[in-house]
């Protein structure tokens, strides 16, 4: 509650002709300096106080007449004085170019009713071209113009207060509803009233004495003696409110719009209340003392003895106070806010909202600015609000940007539709040199760019960039980046690039607007030499990107980037469909290393070789490079499996030569040696498209037995090469390899005389030595299945005991009663189905069946000539011509299943 003023202790001496504003200026000064509602807090000017009619047009001299009552009808202002007059005046609004406005009053008609007692209420009818004037506890209809009564003298009598129902029952649109509080104790009367004559039309009694009413169809909100109350006359069902003593305040109820009232609540409150009995909305708290209220969306004011005061309807805050003495009339008329002194009258002029809400973000008053915006939709047209809210909100986000709080900034730039390229412009150079961007006119904020907003600090600067990049990488993908996609990803990289930041890379391999000329610039400028390679791929400059990249592994220029930058170059070149491209840099690739140079030519995908590359001239490039040259073979012969001879016997030959070249280091690199041997003789086992004889000669002499017995194999000379790996290598377990190497995939017969030659020298009267016995029993015992016993059994030493070849005899009788067996079974199933066919056909030959010239081949249709046919077993006859063509023809008509 504000604190009571001490103004009335001071005397200030007036001549009755002084100016009554001086005494206004000179209270409202007491009050500010004494302190007053607003005292110590931050004001939001809403409105402007201005005079509309002062004292001299209307009283004079005439110090015993008070202003009691007003009503305002568009331009049309009257007044009603306490010597029973109406004063009508014209008002002139002339508008002012910082959106206020003044008033000029002019005095049309002064009329005195004839009574000697106050004028208490006007209510203006405009329909009905009527003025309701309460005096004397009647109401009387008076011409709008001239101000007399009409002729039929109408009135309504017994009459305390009255109000409007602005939302009437009636659908007459030639009468008003008007609601009264009755001289009657607890009566409240409804009258309709028309040009000429007033009607009641309903009389309700309320529990208590009312003091006070509005009324809004059928429901009347009552002040009553104790209480607030909503009474429904259609039904008489009332609903309590809320108490308060009538005798501590002066009851205030006052429509505020459709089925809402507004009344003054214990404890200094403006409380809202619906014809539902519900608050919809949070009350305000004004002063204890209130002598008036009025609403002018979205404030609600309020009227004390000593001050105006302005609250939000919004956020139920105090935005403003106005020091006013002897006020006692607060009203609103369709927007129009009127207060009036006992002897003057004064507009509360409204600033416009845009200029209020400017007004609150020029005072980094984010949230109140929000909310008053928010609310200003009732009062703006549609198009005309989504504008100036997006406006705002993008305003308030550049002053929560300048204080630091990204987060919120962040939101309200989203919300308000920001054209992003404002925020990129606050950072210099950022914006493309081709961009045709200009800031909003008038300007979303104050700052020229970053350094002023920051003031030079690098922290703060350097927390607006981080803040940047989030909110560019976010929106770049969003409808908010449309029109101008190349001026953000071109700003994104910039500061990436300028803040060595990761995710460079990632937005240069991904689809982007990057534009060339300034990004190349900006990133050669920092020195991001790999970048800027990327950036020249995505725009179809490979030339110039694998070109920049040799140049920094070449250590010509510096960027530390990548460490496996010649893996990648190769990964690049190797998937690059640029055949000249390749074939420019190939050398290169292999000069810095063989093995993954030639991964080049290795790793490509198929479907792009085939299209691009001839295998013939890269090898015909990889003839400088060896190591090169056999990964390339290997690749076409064991990868691809290409069956071309000249790459086979190349390859057999280059592994030979390595071999060859090793051998005399074997001690020293035996690992190696093995390697490239093992190599040689998996490509001598496993391919058939080699020169053999070629390969023959080429090994003769050069002490590689192993390879001369692989050989000797693919030229089926199978006993020279087991005779070499039995006597000259001594190796037992690979001449068994050999024997099952040799005969996969072969029939029987030939394994079988690949393991009886083998078996053949392990027993040759020349090989004397004990390990090839012991050779030949375990040949015999682990591979019985291999031989035939009866070849087997004539060529073994008598000295042999059963024992000793036990699981080569269990083995061989074993395989001879399953073979004896088997055949007796076949020989059973062949005897079976030939008796099968003996009886169908003695079954056939038991029926006979008589053959003339009548009768017709089934296949031509034809007769029969000569008594030699084919008869089906279904009865059918054919010639024997027609069922061998039948036969060849598979297609041709079936006359039996079988002949």
């Amino acid at each position: 509650m504000p604190p009571k003023n001490n103004a009335k202790k001071l005397h200030i001496n007036l001549s009755s002709g002084e100016d009554e504003q001086m005494a206004l200026l000179l209270g409202s000064l007491i009050g500010l300096v004494e302190g007053g509602p607003a005292a110590g807090m931050m004001s939001t000017k809403a409105f402007i106080l201005v005079s509309a009619v002062e004292r001299e047009l209307l009283t004079g001299d005439r110090e015993r007449i008070s202003i009691e009552c007003v009503e305002c009808c568009g331009r049309n202002l009257y007044v009603g004085t306490t010597d029973g007059s109406i004063y009508h005046f014209l008002l002139e609004e002339k508008a002012l170019p910082a959106g206020t406005a003044t008033f000029t009053a002019t005095k049309q008609l002064h009329r005195h009713l004839g009574f000697k007692k106050p004028v208490n209420e006007l209510r203006a009818a405009s329909a009905l071209h009527r003025l309701l004037v309460l005096c004397d506890s009647s109401i009387t209809l008076v011409n709008m113009l001239n101000l007399e009564p009409v002729p039929s003298g109408a009135r309504i009598k017994g009459a305390v207060a009255l109000a409007l129902n602005e939302n009437p029952v009636s659908r007459d649109p030639f009468c008003v509803e008007v609601c009264i509080i009755s001289v009657k104790r607890r009566t409240i009367q409804v009258f309709l009233v028309y040009e000429d004559r007033v009607q009641i039309i309903r009389e309700v009694s309320t529990p208590e004495q009312p003091l006070a009413v509005a009324v809004d169809g059928h429901f009347l909100c009552l002040a009553l003696t104790t209480q607030y109350i909503i009474l429904n006359y259609n039904t008489g069902i009332a609903q309590d409110l809320f108490p308060y003593c009538s005798e501590e305040k002066h009851p205030i109820v006052k429509r505020i719009g459709k089925q809402e009232f507004l009344l003054a609540g214990p404890g200094g409150l403006g409380m809202f209340a619906t014809v539902a009995g519900i608050s919809q909305r949070a009350p305000v708290h004004w002063s204890e003392n209130v002598t008036g209220a009025a609403v002018c969306f979205p404030y609600v004011i309020a009227l004390d003895d000593e001050f105006i005061t302005v609250h939000s309807m919004l956020d139920q805050q105090l935005k403003q106070t106005l020091p006013f003495k002897e006020g006692h009339i607060l009203q609103d008329f369709e927007g129009r806010v009127i207060v009036a002194t006992s002897k003057a009258v004064y507009i509360l002029v409204p600033l416009p909202l845009e200029k209020q809400i400017q007004d609150l973000l020029a005072s980094h008053r984010v949230e109140e600015a929000l909310v008053l915006a928010k609310g200003a939709r009732r009062n703006i047209p549609k198009e005309k609000f989504q504008v100036m809210y997006r406006r705002v909100l993008q305003q308030a986000g550049f002053i929560q940007f300048a204080q630091l709080q990204f987060l919120e900034a962040k939101e309200l730039f989203r919300s308000g539709q920001l054209d992003v390229r404002e925020l990129i412009s606050l950072y210099p150079f950022l914006l493309p040199t081709s961009s045709s961007f200009t800031r909003s006119h008038p300007p979303l904020h104050e700052y020229a760019d970053l350094n002023q907003l920051t003031q030079g600090d690098q922290e703060k600067m350097a927390k607006c960039k981080r803040f940047l990049m989030s909110y560019l990488n976010e929106v770049r993908s969003t409808e908010v980046a449309n029109g101008y996609k190349e001026d953000i990803d071109t700003a994104l990289l910039k500061l990436y690039a300028e803040d060595d930041h990761d995710s460079l890379l990632d937005l240069l391999v991904t689809e982007n607007s990057c534009l060339l000329t300034d990004s190349a610039a900006w990133l050669e400028k920092h020195k991001k030499y790999f970048a800027l390679g990327l950036l020249y791929h995505y725009n179809n400059q490979d030339a110039a990107a694998v070109q920049l990249w040799v140049n920094i592994v070449n250590g010509d220029i510096h960027d530390s980037t990548r460490s496996d930058l010649y893996e990648y170059v190769i990964d690049f070149l190797t998937y690059s469909s640029d055949q000249e491209l390749v074939w420019k840099y190939a050398d290169w690739a292999l000069q810095k290393s063989e093995e993954v140079g030639v991964q080049v030519f290795t790793k490509r995908p198929l479907e792009k070789e085939q299209n691009s590359f001839n295998p013939d001239d890269i090898l015909t490039c990889l003839k400088k490079y060896p190591d090169a040259l056999v990964k390339y073979l290997e690749h076409l012969v064991m990868d691809r499996k290409l069956q071309r001879e000249e790459y086979h016997t190349h390859l057999a030959v280059l592994y030979l030569d390595k071999v060859l070249q090793q051998r005399p280091r074997a001690d020293s690199m035996g690992t190696e040696v093995t390697e490239a041997q093992a190599k040689l003789r998996h490509l001598l086992q496993k391919s058939d498209v080699y020169r053999v004889r070629f390969l023959m000669e080429k090994v003769q002499g050069a002490s590689l037995p192993m390879e001369r017995a692989i050989l000797h194999g693919k030229l089926e000379e199978h006993e020279k090469a087991l005779h070499i790996l039995v006597h000259e290598l001594r190796d037992i377990p690979a001449a068994e390899d050999y024997c099952l190497w040799r005969s996969e995939g072969r029939d029987p017969a030939y394994r079988q005389q690949l393991f009886h030659t083998l078996l053949t020298l392990y027993l040759s009267p020349s090989s004397s030595a004990p390990e090839l016995a012991v050779a030949a029993v375990d040949l015999l015992n682990h591979h019985a299945a291999e031989f035939d016993a009866a070849q087997v059994l004539p060529l073994l030493p008598g000295s042999w005991s059963v024992q000793l070849l036990c699981p080569f005899l269990t083995g061989a009788m074993r395989d001879s009663v399953h073979t004896r067996r088997t055949a007796q079974v076949a020989l059973g199933l062949a005897k079976s189905e030939n008796l099968i066919y003996k009886c169908d056909k003695m079954r056939l030959k038991g029926s006979s069946f008589r053959l003339s010239d009548k009768n017709l081949c089934q296949t031509c249709q034809n007769p029969f000539c000569e008594p030699v046919f084919v008869r089906y077993p279904n009865g059918g006859l054919v010639h024997t011509h027609c069922a061998a063509s039948r036969h060849m023809d598979p297609s041709s008509p079936r006359p039996g299943a079988r002949t």
